[in-house]
């Protein structure tokens, strides 16, 4: 019994169960060949002792490798720094990297360092690198253009074609009949792209200017004179000319007097230098319009007579407004003179339109009652009141015309009894012919100014004059 249990406690432990001191003499030792075979003769080992002990031999195996390739490292990289060589074995086992080393740790690329050394968070580059003014993209989504300055918008505008050219320029044209702005037409005409089209605009501005007044045949010539140099060439307007003159046989049908109107915008052209002096040269026996002839001839005539081209300016007469007023008030003193001479109403409407002075026909009503006043007979009476009478129905003398003429006239009443006597008693007569063909209004009539009628009485009152 005592053999079994000194047996029990020398020999090797059975079911595999070893102290601390037994286990950390394997992990320090190691079992030789001759030991293993001992044991394994000897029948001492178990097969889950034997694995184990395998086990412990392996690991400790690996350890001592693992040691020995970090040692075999580190002598490495001191000697690349050294000599600056780089290992290319990408798989080679290394040891740790120094905390500074930015090599790939994954095996791939040329072994270089990231970014050439010059990368990572907080980096802006290389140490020494010098970055240059880089010029900004307009394309980079980042580009904030208020904050480079200046920026130049280049607008496109589409060159106008003939149709759409004919529906610009009429109103521009049309408005500028109304305000006489040359300056404000060239300002309109500059924001349009005529392109080549460009003498058109000076062919449909004289077309219309044909169908219309004396005076905006006047603000044409003026148009084309100080446009004359700016926006449009010589060429253009010999073009534009050309044009009408090719178009006469069409304009003679709403405009018969067209071909002597055209002559005259010819001619004070030329004398504005809106066009070449050579312009009629270039025409000389080769026109067949019969039309076309008569307009050159027109301006061949006006330029030759002599001084005419310094009179060329009042080609059109003085239009509207823009006449003296001397020159209107002796204008209306003919007009009324001829219709008593001659009594065609339709006439006498016709001059006073010619005038194109509205806002002066209060004058035409003072002359006419003056002329009532200083003329004998009851005829000119009935023929001036049949006068105002038609004015004032057609809407040519508006009725504030009209009471501002006959308030005039009541104003100078007192000095026009000085020259005519009866002044005051044919003035009555006058306003009551008005009044009663509706051509005035009763309050109108009503102040009328009246003269008290003086009498002597007997001599028993003394001699007083009483009223």
């Amino acid at each position: 019994m005592a053999t079994e249990i000194e047996a029990w406690t020398t020999a090797p432990q059975n079911d595999g169960v070893f102290s601390l001191e037994k286990e950390q003499d394997d992990l320090d030792g190691s079992y030789g060949s001759e030991d293993l075979n001992e044991l394994e003769v000897n029948g001492n080992w178990t097969p889950q002792e034997k694995a184990l002990h395998e086990a412990r031999l392996k690991a400790k195996a690996k350890r001592r490798l693992r040691k020995s390739s970090s040692r075999d490292s580190t002598r490495e990289s001191l000697s690349e720094s050294v000599s600056g060589e780089l290992s290319t074995d990408p798989h080679s086992p290394k040891g740790k990297n120094a905390v500074n080393d930015r090599k790939s740790r994954t095996g791939k690329g040329r072994g270089l360092p990231k970014k050439g050394g010059a990368g990572g968070k907080g980096v802006w580059g290389a140490a020494g690198m010098v970055y240059e003014v880089e010029e900004p993209d307009v394309r980079d989504p980042n580009y904030d253009e208020s904050a480079q300055g200046d920026t130049v918008y280049a607008t496109v505008v589409p060159e106008l074609d003939e149709r759409e050219l004919e529906k610009t320029i009429n109103p521009i044209v049309q408005e500028y009949f109304e305000h006489g702005d040359t300056k404000e037409v060239e300002m309109l005409l500059k924001e349009l792209n005529l392109g080549h089209n460009r003498y058109e605009f000076s062919s449909l501005a004289v077309s219309l200017s044909l169908e219309g007044k004396a005076s905006h045949r006047e603000l044409t010539s003026r148009l084309l004179s100080d446009l004359s140099g700016k926006l449009l060439s010589e060429r253009d307007m010999s073009r534009a000319f050309d044009k009408i003159l090719k178009e006469l046989p069409d304009l003679i049908l709403d405009t018969p007097e067209a071909p002597q109107m055209l002559g005259q915008f010819i001619a004070r052209a030329i004398a504005d230098h809106a066009l070449p002096m050579s312009f009629l040269d270039c025409y000389k026996g080769k026109v067949d319009c019969d039309h076309a002839r008569a307009a050159l001839d027109r301006a061949a005539v006006l330029l030759s007579m002599k001084r005419e081209i310094m009179r060329l300016d009042n080609v059109w007469g003085v239009g509207g407004g823009q006449r003296p007023v001397k020159h209107l008030i002796k204008e209306m003193n003919l007009l009324l003179k001829e219709y008593l001479v001659s009594g065609e109403l339709t006439e006498a409407e016709h001059c006073l339109r010619d005038l194109e002075v509205p806002h002066f026909h209060h004058e035409l009503v003072y002359e006419a009652v003056v002329m009532v006043l200083e003329s004998t007979g009851d005829t000119a009476i009935q023929m001036m009141v049949k006068l105002l009478k038609a004015f004032w129905q057609t809407g040519l003398i508006t009725l504030d015309q009209m009471n501002r003429g006959f308030q005039r006239v009541y104003d100078e009443l007192p000095e026009i009894n000085l020259d005519v006597p009866h002044a005051h008693s044919i003035m009555e007569t006058f306003v009551d012919l008005c009044y009663q063909e509706s051509v005035i209004t009763k309050q109108l009539r009503d102040f009328c100014p009246t003269r008290g009628r003086k009498r002597f009485v007997s001599e028993g009152d003394g001699g007083i004059v009483k009223s």
